[in-house]
């Protein structure tokens, strides 16, 4: 399951999306609007996409996790437009046989959206904005 919306994301629903008995770890990565950036401000961001390319990028990588650790799934879903401080910008939902490689894919699904895929971000200051390249870490 990838999802790229500009509504609040259904967390509960990716969850849902990836269980089965065969797992016996869930992990649930969400990434929030922090305030600050290299010490300036921020009041909040701003996410555009090329969704057509933005998804097909999305289920390579879901892809990938299924191909690398058998019998893990992965759900991906990432705001679009604007949104505030402490607002949900993107969520990895993982579920694994075992914890270690939940870890795993979880830290490869989110590396690999920040390297890859099509979505920018601009961080909106007082004084200004500025378009952020996503970067890995």
């Amino acid at each position: 399951m990838v999802l790229l919306t500009h509504d609040p994301i259904d967390v509960a629903a990716l969850r849902a999306h990836v269980s089965a008995n065969r797992h016996g770890a869930i992990l649930i990565f969400e990434g929030v609007v922090r305030d600050n950036f290299e010490g300036r401000a921020v009041l909040g961001l701003e996410y555009e996409a090329y969704p057509e390319m933005a998804l097909a990028e999305l289920e390579k990588i879901v892809a990938e996790v299924r191909s690398r650790w058998p019998g893990a799934s992965l759900a991906i879903a990432h705001r679009l437009g604007r949104l505030g401080l402490g607002e949900t910008s993107v969520v990895i939902v993982t579920a694994a046989p075992h914890r270690a490689e939940c870890y795993e894919a979880s830290r490869h699904g989110i590396e690999a959206l920040k390297a890859r895929v099509p979505i920018w971000k601009k961080e909106l200051y007082a004084d200004g904005a500025s378009w952020r390249e996503n970067t890995p870490g």
